[in-house]
């Protein structure tokens, strides 16, 4: 394997790698950093957990020591806590030449970060929404001399689904230099990659990681077949099993909604674990402050949506739970690859109820791995059943008095304000949607009755004629 210096790093920065107990590069940091070096443009796929972000932050490092000025790069990254993990990567290895670093996320006081954009940073971290509101709202910073567009988890960026940031991204390109260097990073390949593949780029130089499998080797993973109503009951029995076996192990629970996070969150404490959540009905400030806790060890168990599915990397994370099976296999690629990174060892363990078996099925077939049983004392799960329901609907009972549902409709309501649309005529949308939806199922549901009916008749003429 190649080292840092062979791959045209220079010495104060292999230097400034070591102190931070970098040694050697991984395989996509070795393919990856000569050619956007010499200039081009990369598009870089391999597993989580593989080095990707310093791939793309030690070249732009040095590109930046060789010609320092104004806002060098600018990185597009889809969650807030990605932004600011990408930041500290930039803040760390650019410390010898002062670099200064800009986060601009949602969830923030606009203002501080107008004034920190007019002063010109060296490395600014954004999401699409807020910078695209910097920049349709004032004009005190220019983007045009941008040597650097960065793309991290960019195949979520650029996908179409339910947050689209296809408005935001058009925006953001309308400002930035046709020349520049644009790199793109994913752990998972889609076909909006794909096609962007094949667009011709600055002399494109495209990398994806030859394992077949999309998991990393040193995570053992794991399944455990439950019914649907005992699947809490085997949430608490595991995380038992591992607190008493190993404290120093932190944990990530993920699972589906808000309300079901804060759910298992409080329930989880009532067993007096040491829980705290993460999701996005939390103002961004707590979001942080949890997150720096579980860091820390403050708190050893996280419960959360997949707002923390991508690109977080804590060294102390042995054990990822999904309490949801994933409804994508890229979905539960991420979740699992919040433990084994950087070659070390982790746990996943996916509760599949009866009903979730063919996601399994896909799940395998993407990751190109078996999932293997988990043993569990069955006996154990049973002897705290009842207790485990009960506590799970008193917390739920609880919950309803505080309004959560009602507040979640209030940050809708203010989110489509901020889109610049109607909270009321997109109720009025959807009521219209949904009674198009109820009048073709009833449409379906006659036509079926009449089938039915018919077949029925041709039945007992048939019968009718058999006798006679």
């Amino acid at each position: 394997m190649a080292d840092f210096s062979s791959l045209g790093l220079s010495d104060w920065l292999v230097k400034q790698c070591k102190q931070l107990g970098i040694n050697k590069p991984t395989p996509v940091q070795e393919n990856c950093m000569p050619p956007i070096l010499e200039g081009r443009d990369c598009m870089g796929c391999a597993k989580t957990g593989s080095g990707k972000t310093a791939a793309f932050v030690l070249p732009v490092v040095q590109k930046l020591s060789e010609d320092p000025y104004g806002i060098f790069c600018l990185v597009l990254t889809p969650t807030r806590s990605l932004a600011y993990q990408i930041a500290e990567q930039f803040r760390v290895l650019g410390k010898p030449l002062g670099l200064r670093d800009c986060i601009i996320v949602g969830g923030m006081d606009m203002v501080s970060q107008a004034l920190e954009l007019s002063n010109q940073p060296h490395v600014v971290v954004a999401t699409p929404g807020r910078l695209a509101d910097h920049i349709r709202s004032s004009d005190t910073f220019s983007m045009s001399k941008i040597q650097f567009l960065i793309l991290d988890e960019a195949d979520r960026l650029l996908e179409q689904g339910c947050t689209d940031f296809t408005k935001d991204l058009e925006t953001i390109l309308a400002t930035l230099p046709a020349k520049r260097q644009t790199l793109l990073f994913s752990a998972t390949l889609t076909d909006t990659l794909h096609e962007l593949k094949n667009i011709a780029m600055n002399k494109p130089f495209f990398w994806e990681s030859k394992s077949e499998t999309r998991t990393v080797e040193e995570l053992d993973q794991r399944y455990i077949l439950t019914p649907e109503k005992v699947k809490d009951a085997y949430l608490v029995h595991l995380i038992q099993t591992f607190t008493d076996e190993h404290d120093d192990w932190s944990i990530i629970i993920f699972t589906n909604t808000c309300k079901d996070c804060q759910v298992l969150t409080m329930m989880l404490r009532e067993f007096n674990f040491p829980t705290i959540s993460l999701h996005s009905m939390m103002k961004q400030k707590q979001r942080f402050a949890n997150l720096a806790k579980f860091k820390a060890s403050v708190f050893k168990i996280l419960v959360a949506t997949d707002v923390a599915a991508r690109g977080l990397d804590i060294p102390t994370v042995q054990v990822v739970i999904n309490h949801n099976t994933p409804g994508l296999p890229k979905i539960y690629i991420h979740r699992v690859g919040r433990t084994a990174r950087a070659g070390r060892n982790g746990v996943s363990i996916t509760l599949v109820t009866q009903y979730d078996i063919h996601l399994v099925h896909s799940i395998e077939g993407q990751i190109q791995t078996k999932l293997k049983e988990y043993p569990v004392e069955e006996k154990e799960v049973l002897k705290i059943l009842t207790q485990v329901n009960v506590t799970r609907r008193e917390i739920e009972i609880k919950l309803e008095s505080t309004d959560f549902d009602e507040k979640k409709e209030i940050n809708k309501r203010k989110q489509l304000i901020l889109e610049g649309k109607d909270p009321d005529l997109e109720a009025k949308r959807k009521a219209e949607l949904e009674k198009i939806r109820s009048q073709k199922k009833k449409q379906k549901h006659g036509q079926l009755k009449k089938k039915l009916i018919k077949r029925k008749q041709l039945k007992k003429k048939k019968a009718a004629q058999a006798t006679a």
